[in-house]
């Protein structure tokens, strides 16, 4: 039997005037939640705060991490059955959003984006709906 490996993501959630940050890389068509992958030994903190600096140009405020919640979907663009585990933290920051690294594209959603949300994204987004905390 061959199971397939989950992967294993942390996102940061960041929400301004009701929306959520979204970011979308080259070539891809949908958006996703900032983040990524830790390297070998890299808490959750480190590896958040080093993504995200590698991908929108800021620093996350380390003891401003909070824990938001984990979630699984199906990975967009992997096969049926590989699912993304997502870890997901909310934390202030310093600097300038801009998008860097592998992300073409920062943009604002909100519930109504369905049709350019990635599957995750969807999920994070139905929970903060139902929490009031964007539109």
């Amino acid at each position: 039997m061959n199971l397939l490996q989950p992967i294993d993501k942390l996102a940061w959630l960041h929400i301004h005037q009701r929306k959520l940050l979204a970011v979308r890389s080259f070539g891809k068509a949908l958006y996703y939640l900032p983040g990524g992958k830790r390297d070998t030994g890299e808490t959750d903190a480190q590896a958040l705060i080093r993504e995200i600096q590698e991908e929108l140009s800021v620093d996350l405020t380390p003891n401003s991490l909070c824990y938001a919640g984990s979630f699984q979907a199906q990975a967009h663009g992997k096969a049926n059955g590989v699912m993304v585990n997502l870890t997901c933290y909310y934390a202030e920051y310093n600097g300038s959003l801009f998008p860097a690294s592998e992300i073409e594209e920062i943009r604002w959603i909100n519930s109504h984006d369905v049709s350019i949300s990635s599957t995750a994204t969807l999920m994070i987004l139905t929970q903060l709906k139902d929490q009031n905390l964007i539109d």
